[in-house]
């Protein structure tokens, strides 16, 4: 059996009294040097252990004054329910950057069943609380399905909806499908969300369909330890057979 990376131990050895509550919020962690001396490593194991600390968010590092223990962040619940297709975005605000047009690339044009090369609308937004960034929301469509109509997302009348814009254009959306995963933040998601690359965040990927044809894909990123998803589902009642009294 191979042994532990000796940056992934002494990352444990700090993690493990921070979860414990023994490091409260606001605690300066030791010096990358002195951590080297307390537990016998390099300083390249020392700043390892405390940048991947700083990656999973139990950490900051404030320039010139070293690493803190963050405070527990404020954390936000992402409505998903079957009754509608909206934001879910739940409490927070949401901030359109911008649409453009691109040509899909392969993993893309899996979702949409069309071919890599495609041309497809994406739009940027993110979800926002007092300002700041908690969720970055991205989304594609075929740009066939609207083209030279009133109907893209260039085009379309402000505040109308997705579902209400796709329907207009005679693609009524009758099935939402969505998939829950968790990955590392890319560099260009981590410029918008103002936080580091290779954090852990929680991605939903929703599809709408219009007769079995997905018209619509998109991935809503943030935070593990901020984000929660909240469902609400409708359950189907089931009607029992009755006897021959009229009673179950």
């Amino acid at each position: 059996m191979s042994r532990q990376p000796r940056y992934l131990w002494l990352a444990e050895q700090l993690r493990e009294p921070i979860l414990r509550g023994e490091m409260p919020p606001g605690t300066r962690l030791p010096s990358r040097t002195r951590l080297a001396r307390l537990y016998h490593v390099s300083e390249q194991i020392s700043r390892t252990a405390l940048r991947l600390l700083v990656t999973e968010g139990l950490v900051e590092a404030r320039p010139g004054s070293g690493y803190f223990v963050r405070s527990a962040p404020e954390q936000f619940r992402l409505c998903r329910t079957d009754s509608s297709s909206g934001s879910g975005l739940g409490e927070l605000s949401r901030e359109v950057i911008g649409t453009e047009q691109e040509r899909s690339p392969a993993p893309l044009s899996v979702r949409l069943r069309i071919r890599e090369g495609d041309p497809v609308y994406r739009t940027t937004s993110r979800g926002l609380s007092a300002q700041l960034p908690i969720t970055l929301h991205l989304s594609w469509e075929p740009a066939a399905l609207t083209a030279g109509t009133l109907r893209t997302p260039f085009d379309a009348a402000p505040g109308l909806g997705l579902l209400d814009r796709l329907g207009a254009a005679g693609h009524p959306v009758d099935r939402v499908v969505e998939e829950v995963g968790v990955r590392t933040l890319r560099d260009s998601e981590a410029a918008l969300l103002g936080a580091a690359p290779g954090r852990s965040v929680l991605v939903v990927e929703r599809t709408h369909y219009s007769g079995g044809r997905p018209v619509e894909t998109s991935d809503l990123i943030g935070m593990t330890e901020q984000c929660r998803l909240l469902y609400k589902l409708t359950l189907a009642r089931t009607r029992h057979p009755t006897d021959h009294r009229g009673r179950p």
